[in-house]
């Protein structure tokens, strides 16, 4: 009878334990994202949503990593708000479970969040913050997937110009990080030929974000008569500001930041507006010629209908991929080690954007630029 009873305890343990353990070693790898959900750019911010989504299925249709371990997605909304992005940073480290994050959409967002990553050693991917400084604080977890606004800045100067045949350059900035500093650099990069006089920055000067109104500073800008128009700023006030601009006589080509212009841009200022618009820019999704990127963009397309119409949900895409890869490379989640192997071991490993490499700083290294513009059917081409 002892006997019977020992097996029957022993079947129990056997029942009990072993499938809780196996579970456990099968347990989900998370992975937060930290985006603009809701708020004045709550477009991207769904667009990363869905495009880490997207990224996430296909690793876990493959058997996910690890020996088989599923990526589960942990999306905090930050609201496109400084304050905000840092609370948004808080719930994610208080969550032991989140390996790393994908964070986020706005450099003056970024920086409060990325702080409070450092602090409490998480590493984090910003997808869509390209403010130079937030690579020069010499921070151990911080990387990001896009390029900086130094290298946007220098390629408006050595193409747009010339493509305009422009002498007279107008510069707007909307104050945010970002805008900011995208109108700095572009500044700094145009300072060779300013000096050289072949080129004369005639305007330069910053609007407020949120307001409605911008006829007082569009007035400035129409009298110092600039024949070509940079602004910095993000895709809502870039809508408003050419429309009002166009209304009272503001004719000379507008480009935007990599900010300015999406379908969104498109749909707030009208096709009659918007076509003729330019923006320096990342390769848009469309424009990737890689497999990676056929794929990703051939799932999105089929469970939302069309493809993100901007680059930062496919670099906030690259960096859940990325994230996912040195974590199955490593075998660990120990953030040292993960912060460690991305700095020093990942190097041209295939993307959606492309390669993927970092530098010592945490920069992604060889993300290109083009020249895009709005054609008259609203769509956002290469302009040749």
């Amino acid at each position: 009878m002892k006997t019977l009873k020992y097996l029957f305890l022993v079947s129990l343990l056997v029942a009990v334990f072993i499938p809780a353990s196996s579970m456990a070693a099968k347990a989900p790898v998370v992975i937060g994202l930290q985006g603009p959900i809701t708020g004045p750019w709550a477009y991207e911010g769904e667009m990363a949503k869905q495009s880490c989504e997207i990224a996430a299925k296909l690793i876990n249709d493959k058997g996910g990593i690890l020996g088989g371990r599923m990526i589960e997605l942990r999306v905090v909304d930050d609201a496109g708000e400084p304050k905000t992005g840092a609370l948004a940073a808080q719930k994610l480290v208080g969550q032991k479970e989140v390996v790393a994050v994908v964070s986020t959409y706005g450099s003056s967002v970024c920086e409060p969040a990325s702080n409070i990553y450092e602090k409490y050693k998480k590493v984090n991917i910003g997808y869509g913050v390209t403010a130079v400084r937030l690579t020069q604080r010499d921070f151990k977890y911080f990387f990001r997937t896009c390029g900086r606004d130094d290298s946007q800045g220098k390629f408006f100067a050595d193409n747009v110009p010339a493509k305009f045949n422009a002498k007279k350059i107008a510069i707007m900035h909307d104050n945010t990080a970002f805008g900011k500093g995208l109108a700095e650099d572009t500044e700094r990069a145009l300072k060779p030929m300013v000096d050289a006089g072949k080129v004369q920055i005639v305007y330069y000067d910053a609007i407020t974000p949120g307001e409605k109104d911008f006829r007082v500073s569009l007035t400035k800008l129409r009298e110092a008569k600039p024949e070509v128009w940079y602004y910095t700023g993000y895709y809502a006030e870039a809508a408003l500001l050419v429309s009002q601009a166009r209304e009272i006589g503001v004719t000379c080509p507008f480009v935007g930041g990599n900010a300015a212009i999406n379908n969104e841009f498109v749909k707030i200022a009208g096709l009659d507006v918007a076509k003729g618009c330019y923006m320096t820019n990342e390769p848009l999704p469309a424009d990737l010629p890689y497999d990676k990127a056929k794929e990703f963009l051939n799932a999105y397309k089929a469970k939302y209908g069309d493809i993100p119409s901007s680059p930062w949900p496919i670099y906030a895409a690259d960096a859940l991929n990325i994230i996912a890869y040195t974590v199955d490379k490593t075998g660990s989640m120990d953030a040292d080690k993960l912060a460690g192997y991305l700095r020093k071991d990942v190097d041209g490993v295939p993307g959606i954007t492309g390669p993927i490499g970092f530098t010592d700083q945490g920069d992604r290294e060889g993300v290109p630029f083009y020249i895009y513009v709005v054609d008259e059917k609203g769509n956002i081409v290469i302009s040749k």
